[in-house]
């Protein structure tokens, strides 16, 4: 049957017949649990039949509906004395008109959707939910497991076949694989995921890797796999190291001021590239098999092995993944590089790199209790400590941490891109329903989410931070939990936020406030985060170097890596949280907070578009980026009558108001830069619940509601009509990005944005 087990360490354990949810101070992870029990046999009956529902129409609805976890948690709410909502058709029939909604009808909506959403909440305060899309972080899991000689340790049977169903269920229909959920067909996608099945058992001729075969080898095999997609064909061995343009550990060795030291760059970019690095340093393979002599034969469209141009093949990418194609200045380097490979492949600048590199790597799982920042790294970590010694403890302590990135839901197992969202997830929640004006109501919940974000704040700074190319952390917040550490910027804020609203609550019912030192301690944090040059925020640290550097990016499928960016999300939410802070303690930082004020307004208005939009980098995409460009302005002073900046971002989110009422944008917005309407099945607009509450909550911060309430009207009617039976919202189009090129999951957002929404507008409009 479905139990929450609250105990640190489990590591997914297999045997048994039911999947099972454990979570403590954040942690997730999944285990199948083992019980022939009458309740556990009808949980097995739920469960396969929610994964034949998805099943049944996955050619058009990609996204898991999250029915496991959230089955689990609603099974629990008599216990936990949540109430269970079922009267919300009053709302749910409302037309399109532009007349005001009864209050009275919303706060019945409101109610209905916290009941639901607190009665998902675990019992350490963080919502836990499915941050996966990506389909190429799981193969990488898949061929490390297997290069190790360790499959059955860190994957067993029961994860082997969720794995497997998860990656039948996302092959496209022309047999391919996207880069994410709901992508077009890729190499990198296809090669890797026929690669995964092959390694978890699927033959060859089974229908699903002919399909796939067929697809890679009608574009030209796998030498045209984008540059990760090579590498990881490398490790394993089905790949030749000579057919890849170089990554070499020397780099690491070079002075720190040449803007190409690989410590200014991106902190995901040059956690992922120093594990390369040192991999590709030692050439680093598996041992040969059967199976990978047969993969050499099944992938490529040559006609033997031995015929492949592996001087061609360092530079060939399939026309479908080319995101970011390699200018000519990086071909050149690249070329340079390579003839002098054989001179240091076994020279003592090698060993010393490769060594320097391994130290940097146990940093990294140290100071994150072997998570790491993210999947990629995480796996490729943990092969290089394998390599470095199969028996070390280091390799003992990064296995069980897998399960910290494993997620299972009606469509399968997968590999999330973080080990969760809980802090982001849990700040939002809070501000969220304390905006509906019931927070009294809800104090429980509360006080629960309270307590997370407590736990979760980091108290320290990693040692060293300037050897190790480490920002200060002591009193920020991260992205997941505290155990993975790296704190950002809009997390830390967003955090901030939530924590002063709370502190602003009966902490008889609500839970002591964080004391004002941690609080400061954070905006110390904030404010340290601030480039001076722009003025503007980027994510986990300064800008460290320039733009051109962006010239060297080696990843075909993703743009904008190579560098921190300042964005408009992390400046905005660092600008609102420094204003918040200053309500309250306006005595602290009161001149660094002004001069941070003043000088990220400025960057706000410089990077708006035309449109009066801003591109948003972290979601779907200009609803999003609006939305946090226009909280921005407001917190640093900005109204409707005295800002043409505000005045244009209201038009702009006007103008893509949908006749239904709601906003719609498709994840094509982030690629292409360009705002897409997201269309239904017709080609007719379609509203979803998350862009509309973006627009919603920009527009009514702006003041709408004194000059035309009737969007506001159509907007709420919108979201009114969408809610479930039981207060919940449907799970609609995946809301996520990053890296402009692929999609992610952010499965909570449903329950957030449309009950702050509905806040907002019943505090601000129909009550007004």
């Amino acid at each position: 049957m479905w139990v929450l087990r609250c105990a640190q360490g489990e590591d997914g354990a297999e045997g048994g017949d039911v999947w099972t949810l454990n979570a403590h101070a954040g942690r997730q992870t999944w285990t199948y649990v083992e019980d022939d029990s009458t309740d556990a046999r009808a949980v097995r009956a739920f469960q396969d039949d929610a994964r034949a529902a998805y099943a049944s129409t996955r050619a058009t609805v990609r996204h898991s509906g999250d029915v496991f976890m959230r089955a689990q948690y609603d099974g629990r709410r008599k216990t936990r004395g949540v109430e269970t909502w079922r009267d919300v058709g009053a709302s749910r029939a409302l037309d399109a008109s532009d007349a005001e909604v009864d209050a009275d009808v919303v706060r019945e909506a409101m109610r209905a959707g916290i009941e639901y959403y607190r009665g998902i909440q675990d019992d350490d305060g963080h919502w836990a939910s499915d941050y996966g899309g990506p389909m190429f972080l799981m193969p990488g899991l898949i061929i490390a497991a297997h290069v190790m000689g360790k499959t059955e340790e860190i994957l067993g049977e029961r994860r082997r076949a969720e794995m497997l169903r998860y990656l039948e269920n996302h092959l496209n229909e022309d047999g391919g694989v996207g880069l994410h959920i709901e992508g077009h067909s890729t190499m990198f996608g296809t090669v890797l995921t026929y690669v995964a099945m092959r390694l978890l058992g699927k033959e060859a001729d089974a229908p699903e890797c002919v399909e796939a075969r067929e697809w890679i080898v009608s574009r030209g095999g796998a030498t045209q796999v984008p540059s990760w997609g090579k590498f990881w064909l490398a490790v394993l061995g089905v790949y030749e190291w000579h057919g890849l343009n170089p990554v070499p550990p020397e780099c690491w060795l070079l002075p720190y001021w040449l803007p190409l030291h690989p410590g200014r760059y991106w902190c995901h970019c040059r956690m992922v590239y120093l594990p390369m690095s040192y991999l590709y340093g030692i050439r680093a393979t598996g041992k040969p098999s059967a199976l990978t002599e047969a993969l050499k034969k099944e992938l490529y469209a040559e006609t033997s092995y031995d015929a492949i141009d592996w001087n061609r093949a360092r530079n060939a990418c399939a026309k479908e993944d080319l995101y970011y194609p390699h200018p000519w200045i990086q071909d050149v380097l690249w070329a340079s590089i390579m003839k002098l490979e054989p001179f240091l492949m076994n020279s003592r600048l090698r060993k010393a790199a490769c060594a320097d590199a391994m130290r940097q790597i146990h940093y990294e799982d140290e100071n994150t209790r072997y998570i790491d920042i993210g999947p990629v790294n995480k796996v490729f970590n943990m092969l290089c400590c394998w390599f470095e010694d199969p028996n070390s403890e280091a390799v003992k302590k990064h296995i069980p941490r897998v399960a910290d990135y494993l997620w299972v839901a009606e469509d399968g197992m997968k590999m999330q891109g973080y080990n969760g969202s809980q802090l982001w997830d849990c700040a939002f929640s809070v501000q969220a329903i304390v905006a509906t004006g019931l927070a009294d109501e809800y104090s429980d919940c509360l006080r629960l989410a309270h307590d997370y974000i407590d736990k979760s704040q980091v108290r320290d700074d990693c040692p060293d931070v300037k050897k190790w190319y480490r920002h200060i952390s002591k009193g920020a917040w991260p992205f997941s939990t505290r155990d993975h550490g790296w704190p950002i910027s809009d997390c830390s804020s967003e955090g901030l936020k939530a924590a002063l609203t709370l502190a602003a609550m009966d902490e008889k019912k609500f839970g002591k406030a964080i004391p004002v030192e941690r609080l400061a301690d954070c905006v110390n944090v904030i404010l340290s985060y601030q480039n001076r040059g722009s003025g503007g925020w980027a994510t986990y640290e300064n800008t460290r170097s320039y733009k051109w550097v962006e010239w060297l990016n080696p990843a075909e499928t993703f743009g904008d890596i190579m560098i921190d960016y300042p964005y408009v999300e992390c400046s905005s939410a660092s600008l609102q949280a420094l204003c918040k802070f200053s309500e309250r303690y306006p005595h602290i930082r009161t001149k660094d907070i002004a001069h941070a004020k003043a000088t990220g307004r400025k960057f706000l208005k410089r990077i708006q578009r035309a449109d009066g939009s801003w591109y948003g980098s972290w979601a779907v995409c200009f609803t999003y980026g609006t939305w946090f460009g226009v909280l921005g302005l407001i917190a640093t002073g900005s109204t409707y009558k005295t800002c043409p900046a505000l005045r244009k971002a209201v038009d702009f989110l006007l103008s893509k108001q949908q006749e239904s009422g709601g906003w719609g944008e498709s994840y094509l917005s982030c690629e292409k830069k360009s705002y897409h309407e997201l269309l239904d099945a017709e080609g007719k607009p379609k509203p979803h619940l998350v862009n509309t509450s973006w627009a919603m909550l920009a527009l009514i911060a702006s003041g709408q509601a004194s000059r035309d309430a009737r969007p506001l009207h159509r907007a709420a009617r919108s979201i009114l009509r969408q809610q479930c039976e039981n207060g919940d919202f449907p799970q609609q189009s995946i809301m996520g990005v990053f890296n402009a090129n692929c999609m992610i999951s952010y499965s909570c957002y449903r329950s957030i944005f449309p009950l702050w929404a509905l806040g907002e507008y019943t505090s601000k409009v129909a009550d007004a």
